[in-house]
């Protein structure tokens, strides 16, 4: 497999060619079967060879290959190689069918108690002042918002407390170089997310109330409203009541405009001392894998993200890339359906200036989410195409049992390119028409064809160089200039 690197807000193959990737989670975050008080982790066993065979198949060429903290080190300072022969025999299979992946240090909620929806950090991390986890009532999340025990323990690991004498953060750093050394050389190595979806703490609390609040104000359904009915509602059949007048992305940024100081706050100081932290001792350890910088929580929302890029020893990091999330506010519940395509795509667009900030490629870690029926498939579209729009990969959350028979994957399969011989002008695939249009602009001539994935037997093409199909991959050889391609299904 060809090593993937940055270039510009590109990134690039060892063959010169801008690499685009289509791609899926897959994130075990463990589990508790009865009569067992200890975590199981069966990655090997959840993501076989058959399901990332399909997935291959599918045109997915990239996973974001979930680990926790607490699976690798159990106990301070001792490492689970157990578990990461599993993962790494997932890594493997991923090789075989020609899949990049890059590892995620999963968490939610910080950790993950028996009786709540975390994982992450191991209970002798947890450092939460005696604080204890309470078993979920609304949506998974809830933790984050009221949750004093995940606020406390976020609060010790940003202030690097120490455990046994030793700072928090140096046993996550010294975890990091260990998983690093297991995977430096692997063929199939795309990146490193450091962390996922870092949250503020006991500032994190406030930035909730402080929306909530937004949003009473803005709704007020009578002047007895209260914050405590209205997130009442808001985890309730009552969400579209709360939230339809949030359709508009500027009236939602109003809102979350309450909370830009203390995210900001979060991003410039704590967060970015953490991440170039963490780089450091993965550079340590190899120069391998593009470094992963996620934006908090609560940019998820749209609240701009402001971390500096990363710097390894006082110097700005080469392979560095941006893998932001972004969520409609009706996910985890019932009501996808009526999620709102300006709303995330405001978030995506303010993304979007994080990115031209930072000076990086994207590729989007998170996004999408699940209802029944087929209408809310708009939604997915919607998004795919401000994706390809700005010329980013992504990785859908995420794969579970059943989802290769979920309508969403007539969306999530798709013809598109793959690698290029050149810098990509646009690309677009019509479904209506059932039409992929690809064009870019060439300036040497290439070793290596520029590929597209097929989605099925193409009824006709028409290309600006000779090409060549095989199985599902389209291969075209094509001069320097400019380029093009249309390939027709109907």
């Amino acid at each position: 497999m060809k090593k993937i690197s940055v270039s510009g807000l590109r990134f690039v193959d060892s063959a010169g060619r801008e690499r685009i990737f289509n791609g899926i989670n897959l994130c075990d975050k463990g589990c508790y079967e009865e009569g067992n008080d200890e975590r199981l982790y069966k990655p090997d066993e959840y993501f076989s060879e058959e399901v990332i065979k399909t997935l291959a198949e599918g045109g997915f060429n990239i996973v974001r290959l979930g680990l926790t903290w607490d699976a690798v080190e159990p106990e301070p300072g001792k490492y689970n190689e157990e578990y990461l022969a599993k993962i790494h025999t997932v890594a493997d299979r991923l090789a075989k069918y020609g899949m990049y992946f890059y590892l995620d240090m999963h968490q939610d909620l910080y950790s993950g108690a028996k009786e709540c929806a975390g994982d992450g950090a191991p209970d002798w991390a947890c450092l939460t002042d005696g604080a204890k986890q309470h078993p979920t009532r609304f949506v998974w999340a809830e933790g984050y918002f009221w949750g004093k025990a995940v606020h406390r323990a976020f609060d010790s690991f940003w202030q690097n407390r120490e455990y046994n004498g030793i700072p928090l953060q140096t046993y996550f750093c010294n975890m990091w170089k260990h998983v690093a050394e297991e995977f430096m050389d692997h063929p199939a190595l795309f990146g490193f997310d450091m962390l996922n979806e870092p949250f503020p703490g006991t500032d994190g609390g406030k930035v909730f109330r402080k929306l909530i609040g937004g949003i009473a104000k803005t709704v007020l359904f009578d002047k007895r409203c209260k914050i405590t009915f209205l997130a009442k509602q808001l985890f309730s059949g009552n969400v579209i009541r709360c939230l339809e007048p949030f359709t508009d992305y500027s009236l939602l940024r109003r809102v979350t405009s309450n909370a830009d100081k203390l995210i900001y706050k979060f991003d410039t100081g704590y967060y970015s001392e953490f991440v170039n932290r963490t780089a450091s001792a993965i550079r340590e350890v190899t120069g391998n894998g593009i470094i992963m910088m996620e934006n908090s929580y609560y940019s998820n929302l749209g609240i701009p993200y402001s971390t500096p890029a990363v710097t390894v020893n006082g110097k700005r990091e080469e392979q560095l890339c941006f893998a932001p999330h972004a969520y409609d506010l009706m996910v985890d519940t019932p009501e996808y359906k009526y999620a709102s395509n300006t709303r995330v795509g405001g978030i995506f667009d303010e993304h979007r200036r994080s990115q031209e900030r930072i000076g990086v490629p994207l590729l989007v870690g998170e996004w999408g989410g699940q209802s029944e029926g087929t209408e809310w498939l708009d939604h997915i579209e919607y998004l795919l195409d401000k994706f390809d729009s700005y010329h980013w990969g992504q990785t859908y959350w995420c794969y579970y049992d059943g989802l290769l028979e979920n309508p969403i994957m007539r969306d999530l399969v798709r013809t598109s390119p793959v690698a290029v011989t050149g810098d990509i002008e646009s690309y677009s695939f019509d479904r209506e028409n059932e039409i992929f249009t690809l064009a870019y602009n060439q300036d040497r001539e290439f070793d290596e064809p520029t590929e597209i994935y097929l989605h099925k037997e193409p009824k006709n093409i028409t290309a600006s160089g000779e090409y060549e199909i095989d199985g599902r991959t389209l291969k075209l050889k094509t001069a320097p200039g400019r380029n093009e391609i249309r390939i027709e299904y109907k």
